[in-house]
């Protein structure tokens, strides 16, 4: 797959994955479905940020508001309330590393913004908060668009497409499209085609042998397959077994050219890509 890798992220910064890039995620929620409550103190959450970066994380994604399926909102007080302590921190930590906020909600987005984010990945592509596009042109951030198929609270319950793949990619042709127009430059997007979100164990399975069709897009490409419940589904894994299979999922998605891999086991599926980088050709 000959993928565009190149992501300029606010303030012009270009980052260019040699060849893969890690997101190591830092959830500051108490009901995530993987690790929800862990790190919702945040001296515990920006020690675990950090040890991320040092395992081999190219960036991290903080999120306040769990979007697993079925999750319920939280206001957005309250969600800037738990971001922003760990943010500012890791900021003065460290002042060179890419911090990204998860979050549906402009308010919050602007906030992590001033604060020193670099990225806004929003599960909603602006759906849930339109104002969220406006802060997205002042700014101008990295973005993740990303596609899903309802809210958290309904998304699992019975997800229905004609033809998964292709219509993933008219979605993304059309939100790239408008994003554009509002005034957030392409280079600024990639591309997540929402693993988990609003697809079935077949929907996916289609998305992930497709995935060259969005990469023709032109755009990076940005996928979160950590400890999903694909795992279960195809191999009857349970959530604490599911590692060593999103490793090996993590390097045969690498292997096809895909930079960006949004993961909660950065030291693991470091491992996985460094293997994959001396037994592949150069991408």
């Amino acid at each position: 797959m000959n993928a565009e890798r190149t992501w300029i992220l606010r303030g012009g910064r270009a980052l260019r994955p040699a060849p893969f890039c890690l997101v190591g995620i830092v959830n500051v929620t108490p009901d995530s479905f993987s690790d929800g409550g862990r790190f919702l103190d945040p001296g515990v959450a920006v020690e675990h940020g950090l040890r991320l970066l040092d395992e081999g994380a190219g960036m991290l994604d903080l999120g306040a508001e769990s979007t697993r399926p079925y999750a319920d909102p939280v206001p957005e007080d309250e969600e800037i309330r738990r971001l922003l302590p760990v943010l500012e921190r890791l900021r003065a930590a460290r002042p060179e590393a890419i911090l990204s906020v998860d979050t549906l909600k402009a308010g919050t987005a602007r906030a992590a913004l001033e604060a020193g984010a670099d990225i806004v990945n929003d599960v909603s592509a602006c759906a849930a908060d339109p104002a969220l596009t406006e802060v997205l042109a002042d700014y101008k951030p990295g973005y993740v668009l990303m596609h899903s198929q309802g809210r958290p609270r309904e998304m699992q319950i019975n997800p229905r497409y004609g033809n998964v793949v292709e219509e993933i990619l008219a979605f993304f042709e059309n939100h790239l499209g408008r994003l554009v127009r509002a005034g957030l430059p392409e280079d600024r997007i990639v591309l997540d085609p929402g693993i988990g979100f609003g697809k079935n164990r077949d929907h996916t399975v289609a998305i992930l042998r497709g995935m060259e069709r969005f990469a023709a897009l032109g755009r990076p490409l940005y996928v979160g397959l950590s400890r999903k419940s694909l795992f279960r589904e195809l191999l009857g894994l349970e959530l604490a077994e599911r590692a060593e299979a999103t490793r090996l999922a993590v390097a045969l998605l690498a292997s096809r050219g895909i930079p960006y891999h949004r993961v909660h086991d950065v030291a693991g599926c470091a491992q996985a890509l460094r293997l994959v980088e001396a037994m592949t050709p150069p991408l």
